[in-house]
């Protein structure tokens, strides 16, 4: 996701190495994802707000609800996009400056994730038909980057929305005015979980950290709603994956999904 410096051949024969042997180099099994932390509040004038991290990967993002005018082809439902933005600090390549494509595909894996998991049902989003309809927009920093930012910045902006709370607002003489003092949960639907499976030569691992994200040759992110169901795939990378491949990275989602599902219920339970 971050350009990275080319990784010394010393330290990707290294990483070969220990895969033959059945080891990863931070000592996870092939199946395992970095512990995942989740404290949701952490923007207090947002709607809704979360800060994730995985590993030494960290994601803050803050959810803003406001009216809006609603597409064209689209008066009977409300607003979704969410964006993504690397700050400087986050890594030493990261440069001031318009997204690159990197972050560009970010942003889009991340929204793809939620949208078509139909997270936010966003038919409950509407003050008046083709007149004026609620956006939610869920932006994303990138605070510490230690590989996979796929996964960190989907949990913080799935658990942003699942801790936000949508004003209510009235239309009067074809405006929306805010009604004081009522709000109620974003209307959501499920809890999508992404999880991003690297392939080094052939062996797969989850949850790539920095060292096996530069050395990959290939890479997919899965995203699986609460029943368990594949919604959206992105694959990216110099090499493919074969059809079993496919099967098993289809498996490990569901399975690594399903715990980190638990890691975002019990912080919005605790909140």
């Amino acid at each position: 996701m971050v350009q990275q410096s080319i990784i010394d051949d010393l330290k990707k024969s290294q990483i070969l190495d220990l895969l033959e042997q059945g080891k990863r180099i931070d000592g996870r099994a092939f199946d395992e994802p970095r512990k995942a932390t989740v404290e949701v509040n952490a923007i207090p004038k947002a709607n809704g707000s979360a800060r994730v991290r995985l590993g030494d990967t960290e994601a803050l993002c803050g959810v803003k609800i406001q009216p809006d005018r609603p597409f064209p082809d689209m008066g009977d439902k409300g607003i979704f996009i969410c964006t993504a933005e690397l700050l400087p600090l986050s890594h030493p390549s990261v440069e001031t400056g318009p997204p690159n494509p990197d972050v560009i595909e970010l942003a889009r894996v991340v929204d793809r994730g939620i949208r078509e998991s139909h997270m936010v049902d966003v038919a409950e989003l509407v003050i008046e038909k083709d007149k004026s309809v609620v956006g939610v927009f869920a932006d994303i920093v990138v605070v510490d980057y230690d590989g996979n930012l796929f996964d960190a910045c989907s949990y913080a902006a799935t658990a942003a929305l699942l801790n936000s709370k949508m004003p209510k607002w009235e239309m009067k003489d074809d405006i929306p005015t805010l009604v004081e003092g009522e709000e109620s949960d974003l209307p959501t639907t499920t809890i999508p979980v992404s999880i991003t499976m690297a392939k080094i030569g052939n062996h797969i691992v989850v949850d790539p950290n920095s060292d096996e994200w530069a050395c990959m040759d290939s890479r997919v992110t899965i995203t699986t709603d609460s029943l368990g169901n594949i919604v959206a795939m992105q694959k990216g990378g110099n090499d493919g994956f074969t059809v079993e491949e496919i099967i098993k990275c289809g498996e490990l989602s569901i399975k690594a999904g399903a715990q980190i599902r638990e890691t975002l219920k019990n912080a919005i339970k605790s909140d």
